[in-house]
């Protein structure tokens, strides 16, 4: 079997970013992206483009494509040996305006080593600020119908993996209603190197279909100040997870990455308010029971 290349994938990463925002602003029905072009001094560069809309508050669709010696304390931290390393990848977070509609991220990634290790990465979850089942339902039965084109145990690994994830150790509780995560996706997989590939970018091509949808069920949804403030303390939430748990923000700081671009999931206002607990039986209340792993949506 002939290998792809490196470029290749790149390439079609690029393209990914492109159909996307593309998606995104016609759903927005406002903003566009605005577009900043970075270089990496270690080797490399990216591609960031970030919305402030009319649906979406601040979005980011970044793509990126680096290169250089692979730090130390990150080779420990992945089992490697000292080599050089090549990552690609799109990595989007949406925050919108509305708390009727949901927070969502997406990263798809390739990642090589200088000494022939490659491997295929990513994965989408959802964070409302409101649980919705209907639309937990059917965001999940999108990924599911997603993996199991490619295979049977792809699901329910894969959500599995984003429960225990996704989860604020500190807090006791998912970030948000979970969705797939996988990485280190090689030929043990039982695919080989294309199959991963055409898997990962089906995940990235499940993205914008179903988060447009997810928007549009929550247009005409009501809230207020009651609601807002509720999203704001969600927000933080957020923000906790992915300064203190995600290894994306940690690999992208520990490599000299654009600090802009990695900190581009950080929604524009946020709040922390000392012990708030919800009355029970609201809605605030029932959201928070539903943030657990292992709830069956499909």
């Amino acid at each position: 079997m002939t290998m792809l290349t490196k470029e290749y994938i790149a390439e079609q990463f690029r393209l990914l970013q492109d159909d996307i925002c593309q998606q995104l602003e016609a759903a927005d029905g406002g903003g566009r992206f605005l577009e900043d072009n970075w270089q990496r001094p270690e080797g490399g560069g990216g591609r960031s483009r970030v919305l402030e809309g009319a649906t979406i508050e601040k979005g980011g669709v970044m793509f990126s494509a680096v290169h250089g010696p692979l730090p130390d304390v990150t080779a420990k931290a992945m089992n490697l040996p000292p080599t050089t390393f090549f990552a690609t990848g799109v990595s989007i977070v949406l925050h919108p305006h509305s708390p009727m509609a949901p927070i969502i991220h997406m990263n798809v990634r390739y990642f090589e080593t200088g000494n022939g290790r490659w491997w295929f990465g990513g994965g989408i979850d959802l964070t409302p600020h409101y649980v919705v089942p209907e639309d937990a339902r059917f965001f999940h039965a999108s990924l599911k119908n997603t993996c199991d084109r490619f295979h049977s145990d792809f699901y329910p690994r894969f959500k599995s993996n984003a429960d225990d994830y996704f989860f604020i150790k500190h807090r006791q509780e998912t970030r948000g209603i979970g969705g797939i995560f996988f990485d280190y996706l090689d030929e043990n997989t039982g695919l080989n190197q294309e199959e991963i590939f055409q898997f990962t970018y089906a995940v990235g091509k499940t993205f914008a279909p179903v988060y447009t949808q997810l928007l549009e069920n929550a247009r005409h949804r009501a809230w207020g100040d009651p609601e807002k403030q509720w999203q704001m303390l969600r927000r933080g939430r957020y923000v906790e997870f992915n300064l203190v748990w995600d290894r994306g923000t940690k690999f992208g700081l520990e490599t000299n990455g654009r600090v802009e671009s990695i900190l581009m999931s950080m929604p524009p206002v946020a709040t922390w308010v000392y012990n708030r607990k919800p009355e029970p039986g609201s809605k605030e209340a029932e959201t928070l029971d539903l943030l657990k792993k292992g709830i069956d949506w499909v």
